[in-house]
């Protein structure tokens, strides 16, 4: 193995070392986060997704022309180190944690150039969706949907003539064969957001995988006005935008049901395998309804039906050309004997 051939793995490992070096502290307080924080445990698949990005692109990969942007990379590393050491001081693992994607895109613009940051966008926005928003944000979000799923519960219930009350996110009722009122606390876990964050990562893997190929005659190019006022961008944008919705609609749907049966068998519905199970169907639901989602955006696509743009292309090479030279000597003139 040649010397150029080794010294670029020698600069990976070297920069993957610094890196593990600079970070392991966030690294492992992450991993035992995601690990014991269910409304964010599917980060802990993300690691896995990314690396079938990376492989599956690593063809396209290979044809990009390296081309390291020095300045802007050097200027994304340092303010990387500046949040990582501002994170450090204040406590704030938030800020620790953008750091380390901050970081990766610098190390990435500085190494390969720009072009390679704009193909592992998706990666990076993934790695984001794996990190635990500070508290206060997400007490901000929780405790309105809270609100939200219980209404809609009591708003289900008093259309089936069941009586109830709604403090708050408590709701009050009677079951049938009881003689006293019972609670039913949509708490924090009932709230949606962990459908939502966990479904959100699903609409961006959805959309990535299923991201349509550019028409036949054109390449994937143009301005950014051109991309954004293009169908597959709108598609993606929808997709992803539908997650908050649908996470919304089936979480309330998955509250209004269990006041329902609570008023039928008891607030006992509400623990126990009746919760579980009712979780994994308002999953399955979810991504069911980002699905159809797909699908309808699916049928107004301008270019159904006309053939995929091919993107690979080959130059004519020189020994093509030779033997289209000699073709055209070995063919005899017109008239002639």
């Amino acid at each position: 193995m040649s010397v150029a051939a080794t010294r670029p793995i020698w600069r990976v490992l070297a920069i993957s070392s610094a890196l593990v070096f600079l970070y392991a502290a966030v690294l492992m307080k992450l991993g035992h986060d995601l690990w014991t924080d269910e409304n964010y445990s599917h980060g802990l698949l993300i690691p896995f997704v990314i690396g079938y990005i990376l492989w599956s692109q690593r063809e396209r990969f290979s044809r990009e022309p390296v081309r390291p942007s020095f300045a802007w990379g050097l200027a994304a590393v340092v303010v990387a180190l500046l949040g990582l050491w501002a994170g450090v001081a204040g406590a704030e693992l938030f800020v620790q944690r953008l750091s380390l994607v901050l970081m990766l895109a610098g190390v990435v613009v500085y190494s390969l150039g720009v072009r390679f940051l704009k193909l592992i966008l998706v990666p990076l926005g993934l790695l984001l969706l794996a990190i635990p928003i500070p508290a206060i944000v997400f007490n901000k979000i929780a405790f309105p949907l809270q609100l939200f799923a219980s209404r809609c519960a009591v708003w289900a219930m008093s259309l089936l003539d069941i009586p109830v009350l709604r403090q708050g996110n408590v709701i009050e009722l009677m079951p049938l064969d009881s003689r006293e009122t019972r609670k039913l606390e949509v708490v924090e876990a009932c709230s949606g957001i962990r459908s939502l964050m966990t479904l959100a990562t699903l609409a961006v893997v959805f959309a990535y995988f299923t991201y349509p190929s550019p028409p036949a005659g054109g390449n994937g190019g143009g301005g950014i006005w051109s991309k954004i006022t293009s169908y597959r961008f709108w598609r993606t944008f929808l997709i992803v935008m539908s997650a908050v919705p649908i996470a919304i609609f089936t979480n309330a749907l998955r509250v209004s049901g269990t006041g329902v049966l609570a008023r039928w068998y008891g607030t006992e519905v509400a623990d126990g395998f009746f919760h579980s199970f009712s979780g994994w169907v308002i999953y399955i639901a979810a991504f069911v309804l980002l699905l159809g989602v797909g699908w309808v955006l699916d049928r107004f696509n301008p270019s159904r039906g006309q053939p995929k743009a091919t993107t690979t292309s080959r130059e004519p090479r020189s020994s093509d050309l030779e033997s289209g030279s000699a073709r055209s000597q070995v063919v005899p003139a017109e008239g002639a004997d």
